[in-house]
């Protein structure tokens, strides 16, 4: 009975999402902002959200974000200067200096600055990065909370 049990443990964490997509900032990979999504459980239809600011080999930190319902994946980008970049996720709302990887004050939701993409959970719960032109705006998700499992 344990040997199936091993055998099935696989199956049970191969649906659960562990991806993320990047943003370059210049055409060096080692200028970037990603946005990580992390599914721990297959039955939990939460998502952990963090954003990685890479400036290397200068700076590098991670940003927790706020855990949301899979389907409320959408992480927007605004470029607010020739370093700072503004990030909203649902209600929560990052500002960062990508020079010194520097969490900011938050900004204002009315100054975000210049729309740069969203980062989505695509087809196959693929991370992926939509640039401004052809992404829609990330609308904000529906009045639902993100529990911590179902």
């Amino acid at each position: 009975m344990r040997k199936y049990l091993l055998l099935l443990a696989p199956l049970l964490l191969a649906g659960c999402v562990k991806q993320s997509a990047s943003y370059s900032l210049s055409e060096e990979r080692d200028h970037a902002l990603s946005v990580r999504a992390e599914q721990e459980y297959l039955w939990d239809k939460n998502i952990t959200l963090s954003l990685v600011a890479a400036n290397l080999p200068e700076c590098q930190r991670a940003v927790p974000l706020e855990k949301v319902h899979q389907d409320d994946v959408a992480v927007e980008l605004f470029r607010s200067g020739e370093t700072v970049f503004n990030i909203r996720s649902g209600e929560e709302l990052v500002q960062l200096d990508m020079q010194s990887c520097t969490r900011l004050a938050d900004p204002a939701p009315t100054e975000l600055g210049e729309a740069v993409g969203v980062f989505r959970l695509g087809d196959g719960n693929k991370m992926q990065f939509e640039a401004a032109e052809t992404a829609a705006p990330a609308t904000p998700p529906a009045t639902r909370s993100a529990p911590d499992a179902e």
